[in-house]
């Protein structure tokens, strides 16, 4: 799990110049906070990511309850933070201008607290049906599954639109999915 090197990278780099190509004063001020936030903790980690990860075994068995608010927003290496805050960026702009800041923030609170239960209820399923106690201890940072979460919202106020996945013009409502595979390809982990 410890992965992630501190300061200054090549995906911290290309993230930030990202950024300033939409512009500061184009981004919405909870997408901004957001990124602002997974930025400040990927430079100044509160703990280390064996101590903010995510897993049954942490959270359930040891009730260290804090990982839930602490591992969406900490992440693995440069690039986890990168395709995520490029993600958040651009899923946060639209959404935050449909649904309005206050709504989105939110939105934001609840998906980054409900999306570490239900990783934790998938991963003590997969104890159960697999019979393998060691998904107990699968234990994962990282903002993906708010954004996954954010791309269906996305999606169910967006129908019928095209999104670019890796360059490829792919349907909405299968871009999530297909976003997922990617950014599992590129970065696994």
């Amino acid at each position: 799990m410890e992965r992630r090197q501190r300061g200054v990278s090549a995906g911290l780099l290309l993230l930030l110049y990202q950024i300033s190509q939409v512009g500061f004063q184009n981004i919405p001020s909870v997408t901004l906070g957001v990124l602002v936030l997974n930025i400040f903790l990927f430079l100044n980690p509160l703990r280390p990511l064996t101590e903010v990860c995510l897993s049954v075994n942490e959270a359930v068995h040891r009730k260290n309850w804090q990982r839930l608010l602490l591992a969406p927003f900490h992440h693995a290496d440069d690039w986890h933070l990168y395709y995520n805050m490029i993600s958040m960026l651009w899923k946060g702009i639209m959404l935050e201008r449909k649904l309005k800041s206050v709504w989105f923030a939110y939105i934001i609170a609840v998906f980054s607290v409900l999306i570490g239960i239900v990783y934790m209820v998938l991963e003590v399923l997969l104890v159960i049906i697999l019979d393998d106690p060691s998904y107990e201890m699968n234990c994962g940072v990282g903002f993906s599954g708010v954004l996954f979460a954010l791309k269906v919202l996305n999606n169910h106020y967006n129908p019928g639109r095209v999104s670019s996945v890796l360059g490829l013009p792919i349907s909405s409502k299968y871009a999530c999915w297909v976003e997922l595979v990617a950014i599992h390809l590129i970065s696994p982990g």
